[in-house]
């Protein structure tokens, strides 16, 4: 048979008859510790390459690790405890002290605080923020030292789009490798690995899982980049991942094709709508001609734009709180790729503020599109811009 289709190993891939009970789903194996062959003497008690002990890796994390691998077109996976987990785990074990990291200007947060601050001040990793849609800008930083390019696509918060193909090649000329965040989109909507990455971060905690109840981050890649990292960042650091939260999001993943398929259209509608509606200031969305990076998200993303939208409003803070005041269905809470809509106003007291492009400075919202019906979601927009 041919390689069965996204929606096919979605459903089927990391999943098998369970041989103890005959079950036809993984279950849940809540143990810390397996049983030990006849004579352990000459186990290696820091490996993972078998069912030992928890923090050197589970089932059900394995299990979800053949998923995601399958998903993201990697030879292999390292499934973490949280998204934050899988990008301090691929940070601490690549680089080293004297290291130049070249990352984006615009990042999660922590991703910022990890590269910017902590390794750069405790470890003494070198780092250069820079706009990574300006590729003759990420050029210019490579030095001899240069080990990583760090970069997200599309952007937390502000959705903007990097070229992945060109930014591998410039990496992989300079003999650095590059990673790419890519939970804004999942693996549903961009594959960066088929694009010339060498690391792929997924916060699971986000579209995977899609349910808003359990943590998780993943690294994929080949074996060969990833076999140093689930020794450090899995075995050494203990950044495993529990087997609850790993058979949660192994559920979740299911139905992540159907989810995307709504998100992108639901994301694509409303974008439309803010583009036209009254007091709205600016709307950056891949999906929208008018975003700058438009035309490279329609070249490496496909078949959707991802669910999240960054848009502001004519006034400052306060006008931007008395809108979410007035929201009935879209809720005001962090994170993103849930099934219900979530919006979170960035005010312009972030540090980062100036890193942003110049439509975003003085605040704006990050805004998650979630299941809910198009229609439903626009009303809501529009009777929350109408109130004052």
């Amino acid at each position: 048979m041919a390689e069965p289709g996204f929606s096919t190993r979605a459903v089927h891939a990391g999943n098998g008859i369970d041989k103890d009970t005959g079950a036809i789903r993984r279950p849940i194996t809540m143990a810390n510790s397996y049983a030990l062959p006849y004579d352990p003497s000459e186990l290696n008690w820091s490996s993972a390459d078998a069912n030992l002990y928890t923090r050197n890796g589970g089932a059900n994390q394995r299990y979800l690790e053949q998923k995601l691998a399958s998903l993201t077109d990697a030879q292999d996976g390292i499934v973490l405890a949280s998204g934050v987990a899988a990008l301090a785990g691929l940070f601490f074990s690549l680089l080293r002290s004297g290291d130049h990291v070249i990352f984006s200007n615009v990042t999660y947060i922590a991703a910022y605080r990890l590269l910017n601050e902590l390794f750069k001040d405790k470890f003494k990793v070198e780092t250069s923020l820079v706009d990574s849609t300006d590729l003759a800008a990420v050029r210019g930083l490579i030095r001899p030292s240069t080990k990583l390019i760090h970069i997200e696509t599309p952007a937390n918060p502000t959705t903007g789009i990097s070229d992945i193909a060109a930014l591998a090649e410039i990496a992989h000329q300079a003999g650095a490798r590059l990673s790419v965040d890519n939970t804004f989109a999942s693996p549903y909507n961009q594959r960066p690995l088929a694009l010339g990455a060498d690391y792929v971060i997924e916060s699971l905690t986000k579209y995977i899982n899609g349910h808003g109840d359990a943590l998780g981050g993943a690294i994929l890649g080949s074996r060969q980049l990833l076999d140093p990292i689930r020794a450090q960042a899995q075995v050494n650091l203990g950044g495993s991942i529990s087997p609850f939260n790993a058979w949660l999001i192994m559920r979740g993943s299911v139905t992540l094709p159907l989810r995307m398929r709504q998100h992108n259209d639901n994301a694509l509608a409303i974008a439309r709508f803010l583009e036209r509606a009254p007091r709205v200031r600016f709307v950056w969305y891949p999906g929208l001609e008018s975003h700058p990076g438009h035309s490279t998200a329609r070249q490496q993303m496909s078949p959707g734009f991802g669910g999240v939208i960054a848009f502001g409003l004519d006034g400052g803070r306060d006008v931007h709180n008395r809108f979410v005041s007035h929201l009935r269905i879209i809720t005001s809470a962090v994170s993103l790729g849930h099934d219900e809509s979530l919006i979170v106003f960035l005010g312009a007291d972030d540090e980062r503020q100036h890193l942003f492009p110049e439509p975003f400075h003085g605040g704006f919202f990050r805004f998650s599109v979630g299941l809910e019906d198009a229609e439903d979601l626009i009303a809501d927009l529009d009777q929350a811009l109408h109130q004052f």
